[in-house]
């Protein structure tokens, strides 16, 4: 059973932390560009507070959630444009502005998942979800968005527990990364073991599984958000299942997404 208060603690430690980065940035590194090609440091805090907005209609009007994401769907005829649109909107407001309007959607987030059913199903882009799972999924984005922030600034960030949230989303959409290639999602489960900042170990499916993957957490986490590719990863895979879930294995809501290049050796 989730702790629901503990879960939205961490969403907030992981907000700070990318605050922490972002709060004393001169005006010009906020156009830095990132790893997230045409994205910069502003591109990725105005989606963070876009997805917070939209995040928190779910959660109060989801009537009004259904109505506005259909139309907002039916725009365009590519859900990454949508994405693309709401990051460009929050990057062309000053600095300050980007910020407070940010730290605004972050903190009424948690004030309306704390007030949600525990029960009930929040609409999503994605599957809909219940409210520890968008906590989660929050989570998870802003550790996502943020590692492309620090990138931009030349930061390395250390891993923390938190990334065990991510892994757990990670594995709960397995199906989903193969039904959104098109691809029949697996019957066989899948054994995931990994090693947390810690040196803890977290596993999730059945110990007998035929198909494996095991490795350290944090790359299974920046598996899982495409924020580096499967070859610059110490994750091993056995299994038919295990090994064509690699290259496209996605946590995060909408089509497939592109993934990141291989580093050059």
């Amino acid at each position: 059973m989730t702790d629901a208060a503990a879960l939205l603690a961490d969403l907030r430690s992981e907000g700070e932390e990318l605050d922490a980065l972002v709060a004393q940035l001169p005006e010009d590194q906020w156009s830095a560009p990132t790893p997230a090609p045409g994205w910069t440091i502003a591109h990725q805090i105005g989606h963070l507070a876009w997805t917070d907005e939209w995040t928190l209609r779910s959660v109060r009007d989801p009537a009004g959630f259904h109505s506005a994401a259909t139309e907002l769907l039916a725009s365009t005829t590519e859900f990454s444009q949508v994405v693309d649109h709401g990051a460009a909107t929050g990057a062309a407001l000053p600095p300050d502005e980007l910020l407070t309007r940010w730290r605004l959607g972050r903190g009424e987030v948690l004030a309306g998942l704390a007030e949600a059913p525990p029960a009930g199903s929040l609409p999503w882009f994605g599957p809909p979800m219940k409210a520890v799972s968008m906590a989660t999924a929050r989570i998870m984005e802003t550790w996502a968005h943020g590692d492309d922030v620090a990138a931009a600034l030349g930061v390395e960030r250390k891993p923390t527990a938190r990334l065990r949230h991510i892994a757990h989303l990670g594995v709960r959409t397995l199906g989903f990364a193969f039904s959104a290639h098109g691809l029949a999602v697996p019957t066989e489960p899948v054994r995931v073991e990994l090693t947390g900042p810690g040196g803890e170990e977290w596993s999730w499916g059945p110990a007998q599984a035929a198909d494996r993957i095991a490795g350290p957490a944090l790359d299974f986490c920046l598996l899982v958000t495409q924020r580096r590719h499967p070859d610059d990863l110490a994750l091993r895979a056995t299994g038919p299942v295990a090994t064509a879930w690699l290259p496209i294995a996605q946590a995060f809501a909408g089509p497939p997404g592109a993934g990141r290049a291989p580093h050059a050796n």
